[in-house]
């Protein structure tokens, strides 16, 4: 006859219902990208629109000089957009760079971000001059019909003086999404005045 089937130990209990939770967070997050485009779908047809979606980005140095960019590589959904190597500092001393200002399709995107960094440390912080840093940073965002997204990538310090210099540099990114497809007006504006 058939022997009976073991019965599953606590170990593996845990490990199928780890799998199991993690299938249901899949699932949710299918449901919750499936859900905005439906609305985005929605949206476009009670605009009648099929205008596109627009996506402005930009790459923001916020990073103390205890850091040098010597890197910067984007890449919006698998194509290459900004590729800089530079050991000079000029690419370190440029706080804003442009990346990418066009017409995307509506839809889920991801944008991917290498920082490349060099220690520049002087008195006590000399010792981070040999350091070499690699920021690493991905982030999914979604084009809406007739919209434009702003998004900055920032390069930036987390944490506060009790953490060490060398776990600082992070990513960050700021979503902004405005009506219309034309670039944003205030921007030029307020570029030309200065801060």
């Amino acid at each position: 006859g058939t022997a009976p089937a073991p019965a599953m130990d606590g170990p593996t209990y845990s490990v199928r219902l780890r799998d199991l939770e993690q299938r249901i967070d899949e699932l949710k997050e299918q449901i919750r990208r499936s859900h905005t485009r439906l609305s985005l779908l929605s949206d476009t047809i009670l605009s009648g629109g099929g205008a596109g979606s627009r996506a402005a980005i930009k790459f923001n140095n916020e990073l103390s000089t205890a850091f040098r960019v010597t890197r910067v590589l984007i890449v919006l959904d698998g194509a290459v957009q900004y590729n800089k190597t530079d050991q000079s500092g000029a690419l370190a001393e440029q706080s804003e760079i442009p990346i990418f200002n066009g017409s995307v399709p509506p839809g889920d995107h991801t944008l991917q971000v290498l920082v490349n960094l060099q220690g520049n440390g002087y008195g006590v912080f000399s010792y981070l001059r040999g350091y070499r840093f690699e920021v690493r940073s991905s982030h999914s965002f979604t084009a809406v019909e007739g919209k434009t997204i702003n998004l900055q990538a920032v390069a930036f310090e987390k944490g506060g003086v009790t953490t060490p210099l060398e776990e600082r540099p992070a990513v960050r990114f700021v979503e902004k999404i405005v009506s219309g497809l034309a670039d944003a007006p205030g921007q030029q504006a307020a570029a030309a005045g200065g801060k």
